[in-house]
């Protein structure tokens, strides 16, 4: 009796939302690629790569952690952040652990792949490109800032993102995982600082519109002030299509959940607010749409894991069937 073939999902992104994807996904199927940016350059993760000269490890570190099987004292070791003061205040633990294996080994790509070793993690962590490189943006009034943080604190509408210097190489393994992937996911996260520089990576683009996966962007829930403001979901698309072209994307996934009051009084202080959507100018860009109750909202607004993770193994199986007839 033949097994069933696992589902194959590459994610693409950084930040909170690439690993809150990951938590839900790692219960649907082990074979997954994360494939991380590498562009931070704030917190521990900016220092390290300042005093280090390591590409930054904290958004590979969280990823790491989503998909670990490890027990949970070896997670807590990892989110560990040091706090007592001192040189090592504000660092976290796995971030120093992959920087130091990094020094070890001579070589990034494997110090993710002997960190994931130890925490017996399911499926694979892939840095977007091993390149040094930062993330620029070209603003609404023509002005140019360099610089991760800088950008997504920007409060000029942002015309475009790019990187320094361009056209970085992605890893190999990446590709590959792209052209074998049942599904490919781009997001949730920050739209120009955790999405987009991922696709700017020489060929990753190329090889998403090439790809035979179905093609899944998972909308942020709430704008971000600077990065987002004003954003409906139509305008996170037109960015996407206008810096990686129009086949990177078959399906949108948008949260139709109300928000709470309470969560919108404290949102609306940062200048935030859910991201609103027009269904019909959404289908005239040639994507196709899910709404769905996806928000989890505790202290703060974010994807619920579980739920977003059912929207795109829904949509694996109706491509599933769609091959099947």
């Amino acid at each position: 009796m033949s097994h069933a073939v696992e589902p194959r999902v590459v994610a693409l992104g950084g930040g909170t939302g690439l690993s809150t994807l990951l938590r839900g996904l790692k219960r649907h199927t082990g074979s997954i690629t994360a494939i991380v940016t590498v562009t931070d350059d704030g917190g521990s993760s900016g220092r390290l790569r300042a005093e280090m000269g390591v590409l930054p490890p904290g958004d590979i570190r969280n990823c790491l952690v989503a998909l670990a099987d490890a027990e949970p004292l070896m997670k807590q070791l990892f989110d560990y952040r040091f706090n007592s003061g001192g040189p090592l205040s504000g660092h976290n633990f796995g971030n120093l652990f992959i920087a130091a294996m990094s020094e070890i080994m001579g070589d990034f790509e494997l110090a993710v792949k002997e960190s994931s070793r130890v925490l017996l993690v399911r499926g694979e962590v892939l840095p977007a490109t091993l390149d040094d490189c930062i993330l620029g943006a070209l603003l609404s009034g023509g002005r140019e800032v360099l610089g991760e943080t800088s950008v997504g604190t920007s409060t000029s509408r942002i015309d475009r993102v790019f990187l320094r210097p361009e056209g970085p190489k992605p890893l190999p393994e990446a590709l590959r995982a792209i052209s074998e992937a049942d599904a490919i996911v781009l997001g949730p996260g920050s739209l120009y600082t955790s999405v987009m520089p991922n696709l700017l990576v020489d060929g990753m683009a190329d090889a998403i519109a090439s790809s035979k996966a179905v093609k899944i962007y998972v909308c942020n829930v709430m704008t971000e002030p600077g990065e987002t403001q004003g954003y409906a979901a139509q305008d996170h698309l037109a960015a996407i299509f206008r810096h990686a072209g129009p086949d990177v994307v078959d399906w949108i996934i948008i949260n139709d959940a109300p928000i709470s009051d309470g969560m919108m009084r404290k949102y609306s202080h940062e200048g935030a607010e859910p991201v609103g959507w027009d269904r019909k100018v959404l289908e005239s860009m040639g994507v196709r749409v899910v709404e769905g109750p996806v928000a989890s909202q505790t202290e703060l607004v974010r994807h619920d894991p579980d739920a977003i993770a059912r929207e795109v193994m829904a949509l694996v199986a109706r491509k599933k069937r769609f091959m099947d007839e």
